[in-house]
């Protein structure tokens, strides 16, 4: 009864230490220079139940992987984004911190699959979240977000008309619909206003980091390919409502202790505001 505990919101999420550095780093630090300290990632994922050791583990693997940058000054070792992880978020982000209602629909991509390596070549389209309409065909819904270069014949298609609602059948739409589901069963009902301030930064990482995996799957498809009561709105308005709500929290905590080798992070004030006109809908001020 009552609202639920942070304790009982992260029971059953699965935590694992790489993935929750790649959120923190994504929410938190890429919009404020993209190097920090290495004790305040362990600090603040330890308000999430992630022992030390496998922090620098994860950090560890993320450096191999070419994703992170260590440096040391004195005593105290700092980690910063990459360029190409620098992109990779900013490409992520323009999906997770998006308004609850998706942009006009402008068409479709197709991709004509090639012969050969047409196994990756459906892998990776997969992974941009292209559903697989014939062996050779892929699409997705042309909302406006920028694609990397695809692999196979890349062409655009304007269409008034709705397309068969067989085509639905094209992405997992069940597993996402279970997600999302679950995602507001696990959120719903929680009130930032009920935790400290450091739970209230630890809800906001837990919370992007159970929406993002829904984010970067949800191929935005019309409603004509949606099965009724498609969770998908709900998910993405509880998400802008608790983000929106733990922020001056959690974004006063980070300014008063997370420090890079420049001193206390800084925000880019230009890219802070332009995610809060994402995600309420409104132009961004100039």
């Amino acid at each position: 009864p009552g609202a639920p505990s942070l304790a009982r919101l992260l029971d059953g999420l699965p935590i694992s230490a790489a993935p929750f550095v790649v959120t923190l780093y994504g929410d938190v630090v890429a919009p404020r220079g993209g190097e920090l300290w290495t004790g305040n990632i362990v600090e603040t994922l330890g308000a999430l139940g992630i022992a030390e050791s496998r922090v620098r583990t994860a950090l560890s693997r993320l450096v191999a992987a070419g994703r992170l940058e260590g440096a040391k000054e004195g005593r105290r070792s700092y980690y910063r984004l990459t360029p190409a992880a620098q992109q990779e978020f900013s490409s992520a982000a323009r999906l997770i911190y998006a308004a609850p209602e998706p942009p006009p629909l402008g068409g479709w991509h197709l991709v004509l699959l090639p012969e050969s390596g047409r196994e990756a070549a459906a892998a990776a389209l997969a992974r941009l979240r292209f559903g697989l309409a014939a062996p050779q065909l892929a699409l997705l819904p042309d909302r406006g977000t920028p694609l990397p270069p695809l692999p196979g014949l890349h062409f655009t298609a304007a269409t008034e008309d709705p397309l068969p609602p067989s085509l639905a059948a094209a992405w997992p739409l069940a597993d996402l619909a279970e997600r999302m589901a679950g995602f507001v069963d696990r959120f719903d009902g929680l009130d930032p206003a009920d935790l400290a301030g450091p739970e209230v930064l630890a809800l906001r990482l837990a919370l992007v980091h159970a929406f993002r995996e829904i984010a970067l799957r949800d191929p935005l498809l019309p409603p004509s390919l949606l099965p009724q009561d498609w969770p998908g709105p709900r998910a993405r308005a509880l998400f802008v409502r608790l983000y929106l709500a733990c922020a001056p929290r959690s974004d006063a905590l980070i300014a008063a202790r997370w420090v890079s080798r420049a001193g206390p992070l800084r925000p880019d004030p230009a890219r802070l505001r332009r995610r809060l006109a994402d995600m309420t809908g409104r132009a961004s001020p100039s």
